[in-house]
């Protein structure tokens, strides 16, 4: 009996011992399998966010001009550049001092210190605001700097000119700034026109482009390093004064022999009265020579004059509005 009773015992022991073991086992496998699904959600996650946010900004040019900016985020902001200051609005940052300009300015900045204009602003109301940074364009930097000089303010200047220079830009600020739920709902919905215009130009010619400034005397060819030659560029259309005029000026004289000779399918024409020649005075330049009517474009009824406020000055805010716009008259 006693010996029956051992090894029962026994059995029971070495069942119990099984059983903890199939129990630690099992604990196991859960565990492991729960660490690959949270390491496949984890991945998974990663690629949503690495799609979400491919938002084209040159990755190396961002660095860059993040390592800029000092390394603690101002707080009072005085900032020259109409195309910045609107984005600072955006971000919901407000900057102590904004430039004057014939240039909108967002209306929530209408009490802001207007500190002069962006080419030349008023030293005495900078260095009375006190302010922790200096934010300018890129393009007057050399001007900006040389008339701070001895003011030891801090300065950052971000690229306005282009397009893709105000996306740069934005990502830089919202970044900097810690904006970048804002930041990057603009730069998505961007994005987002950018891939509906590309699919609505899959399988179709785009035409060849001229873009033609007003100016207070004169009418210029615009290139690709222009506002409204980055736009026709990045929707892939070609503008005859990069391809076959070779322009390399952002603005250059019209020579209407090579222009003919060029022959664009389109040509956008940007005129303001505040700012240069109007359209009346354009016509005026159709009507004196007679270069102008062999143009397919004039031809064709394919001479376009666009609107001063969305295309003259370069603006995160209208960019979306700007794209649609160009690309409406590719596809009439």
């Amino acid at each position: 009996m006693k010996k029956w009773l051992t090894v029962s015992t026994l059995a029971l022991s070495l069942a119990l011992v099984g059983c903890a073991d199939q129990e630690e086992k099992s604990a196991d496998k859960e565990l492991k399998e729960e660490t690959t699904q949270t390491q496949q959600e984890t991945a998974n996650t990663s690629e949503v966010e690495k799609e979400a946010f491919q938002d084209g900004v040159d990755e190396e040019a961002f660095q860059e001009a993040l390592a800029s900016f000092p390394t603690t985020a101002p707080e009072k902001i005085v900032t020259t550049s109409v195309p910045l200051t609107e984005m600072l609005h955006l971000l919901d940052i407000t900057p102590v001092g904004v430039p004057t300009s014939t240039n909108p300015i967002p209306a929530d900045f209408d009490s802001i210190t207007k500190i002069g204009s962006p080419m030349s602003p008023d030293l005495e109301v900078i260095s009375s605001l006190q302010s922790d940074l200096i934010l300018g364009a890129s393009s007057l930097q050399s001007s900006l700097d040389q008339a701070l000089q001895g003011m030891n303010l801090p300065t950052a200047y971000l690229p306005t000119d282009s397009y893709e220079d105000l996306k740069l830009s934005f990502k830089v600020l919202g970044t900097y700034f810690g904006k970048e739920e804002k930041m990057n709902e603009v730069l998505q919905n961007l994005v987002a026109k950018e891939k509906e215009l590309e699919g609505k130009a899959k399988g179709k010619e785009l035409p060849s482009v001229m873009l033609v400034i007003g100016t207070s005397d004169s009418f210029m060819v615009m290139n690709d390093q222009s506002y409204l030659g980055s736009l026709v560029e990045r929707l892939g259309a070609d503008n005859i004064a990069k391809s076959v005029l070779k322009a390399e000026s952002t603005y250059s004289p019209m020579n209407l022999e090579d222009i003919v000779v060029a022959d664009p399918d389109i040509v956008f024409v940007l005129a303001s009265g505040d700012h240069g020649a109007n359209e009346d005075k354009f016509k005026q330049e159709i009507e004196k020579n007679s270069a102008w009517q062999q143009l397919s474009a004039y031809k064709n009824d394919k001479i376009y004059m666009l609107d001063y406020s969305t295309f003259g000055v370069t603006s995160i805010t209208n960019a979306e509005k700007a794209l649609t716009t160009i690309a409406d008259y590719f596809y009439k």
